[in-house]
């Protein structure tokens, strides 16, 4: 029997090479108090970590009766860092101790099919830095277009992308990061979410709520505990990064959090690199971070440390939209519903839905875009009960309405009501 040892370097291409295999890495901790649970291990689909072991005393009779559990041998892994303590305690548990072939997995890799060759390949991300001049103009474009309001905002924005763009290229600049405050719902997320929807996402859109990492674990939830041990599975933030195909990170609520997280993000503005517990980096060179918080101007001065407010490339208050931003975002939710229900029914619903909407949706008695949204739901049913009795009124009088516009209203509230 081989414990195998894997570099911290090489641990997720390993992963991800195995997992293309049919196996699960699992660590060792999940037996170690409930040793019933190995009667369940398909040691077939599955390999244990077992770098948790050095932090236990009397490592090889734990390690023994373990082992002695399971019917099949399963493959043991352990992270390198630990080869010294365990070659020693568990000599006479295992035959031989060597290395994990990094070249072994790698000339795997080569020889998949380009789909299972994609989900192996670490995910690259389109940043803001790769586009070209005309991508650029494009994006602009399409980011004003589609954020409502905060004209002034948009025309820094601007300034700060070509800005960052020229010095990331000269290296003196890594990320660029926005602090955005103001009350809730009037385009803070909507930035973020712009930003991603116009570099052309198509995979996860990275957000992260400090909202949720407000006790004195938030840290290790955040950024992962030591490898080996129960949970230790990669930090929310972590993963988020890796799944999505957008150089983005949204931190919303970020003054619900305490100082060890803003301590952690002052060190990750200031290096361009995210660093886990277990020492692995993730380089954000080219990312654009955004920081939402729905703090004033004064708290921000007292909740943020000076330091920190320092490495803020750009601070904005984004103030209540007019009623003419708010309308246009009417107009925008219109042509956006009539577009999903044209491709999922293959209907117009034409300039009807828009002039329904305008008329009906009062907006100067809302304050923000997200209340708006809620009244829009809210009348596109209205709409559809209308059109739904008209459609009646019409079949009566032997009008064919099968395919016309009305034939919508039915189609859609028994999918509603269904």
């Amino acid at each position: 029997m081989t414990l195998l040892f894997y570099e911290k370097d090489d641990y997720y291409d390993f992963k991800e090479s195995k997992e293309v295999e049919g196996f699960t890495i699992i660590s060792i901790t999940k037996f170690l108090h409930n040793f019933s649970l190995i009667d369940e291990i398909d040691t077939q689909t599955k390999i244990i970590d077992i770098s948790a072991m050095t932090e236990y005393s009397k490592t090889q009779s734990i390690f023994e009766e373990v082992i002695g559990r399971f019917n099949e041998m399963p493959i043991f892994i352990c992270d390198i860092s630990k080869r010294e303590v365990l070659e020693y305690e568990l000599r006479f548990v295992f035959d031989s101790f060597e290395n994990v072939d990094k070249d072994s997995f790698i000339r795997k890799e080569r020889n998949l099919t380009p789909v299972e060759e994609n989900s192996i390949i670490s995910k690259r991300h389109r940043k803001i830095t790769d586009l070209t001049n005309s991508e650029l103009f494009e994006f602009f474009e399409n980011f004003r277009s589609k954020l409502y309001g905060h004209a002034k905002f948009k025309d820094d924005f601007e300034e700060q992308i070509r800005t960052f763009r020229i010095f990331n290229k000269l290296g003196e600049h890594k990320i660029l990061s926005f602090f955005l405050m103001g009350e809730s719902g009037v385009g803070k997320t909507e930035v973020a979410r712009n930003i991603f929807n116009c570099l052309n996402g198509e995979k996860k859109f990275a957000k992260i709520n400090f909202g949720n990492y407000s006790n004195e674990f938030s840290l290790s939830s955040l950024i992962g505990s030591a490898r080996g041990y129960i949970g230790s599975e990669d930090g929310e933030i972590f993963m988020k990064v890796r799944e999505t195909d957008i150089g983005l990170l949204l931190i919303d609520e970020f003054e619900k959090s305490n100082s060890a997280l803003f301590n952690y993000f002052l060190e990750v503005l200031e290096s361009g690199k995210m660093t886990s517990s277990m020492g692995e980096e993730i380089d954000l060179n080219g990312f654009i971070i955004v920081f939402t918080s729905n703090i004033s101007k004064d708290d921000f001065k007292n909740r943020i440390s000076p330091e920190l407010r320092s490495r803020f490339d750009y601070k904005c208050i984004f103030t209540l939209l007019s009623n003419e931003s708010k309308k246009k975002y009417v107009e925008f939710r219109a042509e956006n519903i009539s577009k999903k229900v044209h491709s999922e029914f293959q209907i117009e619903i034409g300039e009807q839905l828009k002039n329904y909407l305008l008329e009906v949706v009062n907006v100067s008695s809302y304050k923000n875009m997200r209340d708006i949204n809620k009244q829009i739901k809210k009348e596109f049913l209205n709409y559809l009960k209308i059109y739904h009795i008209r459609q009646e009124d019409e079949s009566n009088n032997e009008i064919e309405t099968s395919n016309n516009r009305f034939g919508l209203a039915r189609r859609l509230l028994n999918l509603f009501n269904s």
